[in-house]
Order: structure tokens, then sequence, then C-alpha cells
């Protein structure tokens, strides 16, 4: 049976993602639903408020170690923004990065990333998440997955009660793994690759970034499994990072023969 609403969805729907299409700096496809504005304004607000709920540290020494490692980054970048760093005085083995120039690390991970390269692998891959818009492509996906949603509802409308419950369930669980969580990977693995070549442009060396993500293992042993992840396993990144050591110590040892050698000094 023909039914008006459903075709105009799917017309809608089609129209709207092929309209909102982007490309990152490697060249994958993905969503951009919002503005750079808007995206800066949600990353303001958000770092804001992490600010007001999360103690901040009151270490001058590691406080200076981690802004050396990020000035030495984001001095590199094509973009010249100003970027906030700011250290949260908390155990998560973490770190991140916003739209708007805001990068937060938390003192837990100074204990995994044991060396300046290390950590420079950590903040190098968040500062790439945001220079390739990721925040900006999960926060559309998002927006998508939702609407997928709601078309969903009324494209099974006739069905029967119990098929309508099945169907939601399947289709909700479908955008899970088989969109959302390896839209993450790819992410992630973008992330490292444009991370390493970045941190490698600062003068640190990229050889550092395949023991961190050993000790990332080390410290994390009941990760999931990849599939049910928005991570790849640690064995795949590092995998992943081999090869693309090649082009990161081209640059790693330009940068170093141009005299960026970065003096970030570990707190003692």
């Amino acid at each position: 049976m023909y039914h008006p609403l459903r075709t105009l969805t799917l017309a809608s729907l089609v129209g709207l993602f092929a309209a909102s299409c982007a490309t990152s700096p490697t060249g994958q496809r993905q969503l951009s639903l919002v503005s750079d504005s808007q995206m800066a304004s949600l990353g303001n607000t958000a770092y804001n408020d992490m600010k007001k709920t999360i103690p901040i540290s009151k270490d001058p020494a590691q406080t200076a170690y981690v802004n050396c490692i990020a000035n030495a980054i984001t001095t590199e970048l094509n973009d010249k923004q100003a970027w906030e760093v700011t250290l949260f005085d908390d155990d998560q083995v973490n770190a991140f990065a916003l739209p708007g120039g805001k990068i937060g690390v938390y003192t837990g991970l100074l204990k995994v990333a044991e060396t300046p390269d290390q950590l420079a692998a950590v903040m190098g891959h968040e500062v790439a998440h945001v220079l390739a818009d990721h925040g900006k492509a999960r926060y559309s996906a998002n927006l998508a997955g939702q609407a997928g949603l709601l078309a969903g509802q009324i494209l099974i409308g006739a069905s029967s009660s119990s098929n309508k419950r099945g169907a939601m369930a399947a289709l909700g669980i479908g955008l899970q793994f088989g969109v959302m969580m390896p839209y993450g990977r790819s992410h992630e693995t973008e992330a490292d690759v444009l991370g390493l070549d970045m941190l490698a442009k600062a003068g640190f060396d990229p050889r550092a970034s395949t023991q961190l993500w050993r000790n990332m293992a080390a410290a994390n042993p009941g990760a999931p499994p990849e599939f049910m992840s928005t991570h790849p396993a640690a064995t795949t990144r590092i995998d992943n990072l081999q090869k693309r050591m090649p082009k990161a110590m081209n640059i790693y040892q330009q940068a170093r023969s141009s005299g960026r050698i970065p003096n970030c000094r570990i707190p003692v």
C-alpha cells in the first residue's frame, strides 16, 4: 500500500543527509548538520561546566608540564586559535579537546603516559579530533540517528504492536553497533594518524605512541571486545600507528633538524 507520509519521510531524510556531508582531512565522508560557531559554543559551555564541577590541579609543576606539551603542539597548527589548557585533579586516565580550542587533561593520565612524548601522543590525538571536526560529525550523527528512529516509527506504523516493539529494538541495536560504534572507531583511527603527524611536527618522538597504547592496555585490562566499543583495541591502534610511522619519523626528523626540540620536563 502506498503511504505518502512514509515516502515523504524517506525523501526528506535522503535529501538532508546528501546535502550535509563534509570531508575529513584524510578523505572520510562525515555528516555536518551544525555550524562551527554552534560547536564552539557547545564546547565552551561544556568546558566551563567541567571547570565548575571537577577540581582543578593546584600543582604548579604538573600544570606547567602539561601546558608545555600542549603549547608545543598547538603552536604548529595552521588554525592559530588560542587554546586553553586545564589540568583536572582526577584519577581518570584520560584527556580531551573540545571545539572552541579547549584542552583538558586528568592527573590520572600522568601515571600512564610516562614521558613527554607519550603524553604528547594523547594530546595530539585529542586535538586532532577537533581539527577533523569529529565532534561535529558525532553530534550530527546523533541528530541523524534520532531522525532515523523517528522515521522508523513512521515506516513501521502499520505493524502489529508486538512487531513494532521488536522492529524498533532491532533498529536501535542496528544504529548503535552498525553505525555509531564503527563511526566512532573510524574517528579514533583518523585521530591517531593525524595526531601522530602533529606530535612529530612539534618535535616529539612518534615512536612513543606505541608504548603509550601498551601502557593504556595494561591500565584497562577489562576493555570490551572491539566490535562493542567506540574505540579500536590497543593492538589495532598500534598496528595502525606502525603503518604510519615511517611518514611520522620523517616529519619528526625534519622538526628536530629545524630546532623544534620541546623542553617539557617531567615533574619530580
